[in-house]
């Protein structure tokens, strides 16, 4: 784990990708896949796909871990469950806004859940 210190929101702000882990919840194996993000100050969004029904977050709603990397920084996270549907769009818009309308058409199939990861907050999976 490379330390926060690093300012992960300069990093960040150079991809259009990170990688997230989960931990399976039938498993218990760690699980890696890349995902699309926003960032608006301390706070990382992610648009889970499929919404509520998307694995990593089924996956995520049994285990409260997720683990985000990205050019050589990467650290674990207990992040927060938004269901409230004005927060939902406001996500979407900014995924809109950095990813093109047409792109988040045709990748993303629900928007009833997002998920905000605290960057300033670390968590630790031994806790």
């Amino acid at each position: 784990m490379t330390d926060l210190a690093e300012d992960p929101q300069k990093r960040l702000g150079r991809t259009r990708q990170i990688k997230i882990s989960v931990t399976g919840r039938k498993s218990g194996a760690t699980i890696t896949l890349p995902v699309w993000f926003v960032l608006e100050g301390d706070n990382l969004y992610l648009l889970p796909v499929y919404g509520s029904e998307t694995q990593w977050f089924k996956n995520l709603k049994t285990n409260r871990f997720l683990g985000i990397a990205t050019g050589g920084w990467q650290a674990n996270f207990k992040p927060t469950v938004l269901r409230d549907p004005k927060a939902v769009r406001a996500v979407v818009e900014k995924f809109r806004a950095k990813y093109g309308a047409a792109d988040v058409k045709k990748y993303y199939r629900k928007f009833d859940v997002t998920v905000r990861v605290g960057l300033s907050h670390t968590a630790s999976a031994a806790a």
